[in-house]
């Protein structure tokens, strides 16, 4: 346990204060639990969720040892040294527009980190939240990933249960991120690590978006989350390198995001839309 001297100490979630502030009548979120240590959020929760879990179930975990990314990568987390959590939903929406739920998330981090340590982060396409390379502390040749997002969708109870994932590091030092990339927000010099109140300000505002979003039927255009979403976007507007399956690449420029959340990238052949599913990196180009 870290002294009461530790300028980066690493204090347990506060589930009774998480819940006094979220949880309220009539409103999105059924419950917030925290486990001491999970495999994987998203596969619990997902399991969960077969077994009949409520839409609004936030899953959180102070210890992550076999978290899953994109494309079936593995990661872990020291305790207590990210923030990592899944949420249920079924929104009733058109299994189309199932996609923007994915943006959704990377809306609502995004925006807290903005508000709560003050990040200046931004969306990659498709999933993650990074900090831009001239604004690192150490502004260089490359992005920083700050957290990832995995959406995962069930149909098997008849109705779409989707379950979405985000792991945000937060007072990981070098040694403890998982790739060269990676950054946290201890490791980019900022000081305010409250993950109580950053796990507060996404859920708030994934509220806020989503309520509007199955207002409009899921229509990102319509909610205004299209809006906001691809003005958050780095990678919009950007030459980038799309790495394909089957070794194939394509080269052109990003430029912008259509109704089912799908990139649309400008290149020698015309413009493509590229779903998640499509891709397997996205990169800046030459």
């Amino acid at each position: 346990m870290a002294s009461t001297t530790d300028p980066f100490p690493r204090p347990p979630l506060d589930t009774a204060a998480l819940d006094a502030a979220l949880v309220r009548p009539g409103g999105m979120w059924h419950r917030v639990e925290v486990l001491p240590e999970a495999g994987s959020t998203n596969t619990e929760l997902a399991g969960r969720a077969r077994r009949g879990a409520p839409h609004g179930s936030v899953l959180v975990t102070e210890h992550q040892t076999s978290g899953r990314g994109r494309l079936g990568r593995g990661f872990s987390t020291p305790p207590r040294a990210a923030l990592t959590f899944s949420l249920l939903v079924r929104p009733g929406v058109p299994t189309a527009r199932l996609g923007w739920l994915s943006a959704l998330m990377g809306v609502a981090a995004v925006d807290a980190v903005r508000r709560v340590p003050g990040v200046k982060a931004a969306l990659k396409w498709p999933n993650d939240v990074i900090i831009p390379a001239e604004l690192r502390a150490d502004p260089g040749p490359a992005d920083g990933k700050l957290a990832g997002i995995l959406s995962e969708i069930d149909f098997s109870s008849g109705t779409a249960d989707v379950v979405v994932g985000i792991g945000i590091n937060v007072s990981q030092d070098r040694a403890e991120l998982p790739v060269d990339t990676a950054v946290s927000l201890r490791g980019e010099g900022f000081a305010d690590l409250n993950r109580d109140a950053l796990l507060a300000a996404v859920l708030g505002g994934f509220e806020e978006l989503y309520t509007v979003w199955t207002a409009a039927g899921g229509d990102a255009e319509a909610s205004g989350l299209a809006a906001v979403y691809q003005d958050m976007c780095a990678t919009i507007g950007r030459r980038v390198r799309v790495h394909l399956p089957g070794e194939r690449f394509l080269e052109g420029t990003a430029t912008g995001v259509d109704s089912e959340a799908r990139l649309l990238v400008e290149g020698p052949e015309g413009k493509r839309a590229l779903s998640v599913g499509d891709v397997v990196h996205v990169r800046p180009g030459s």
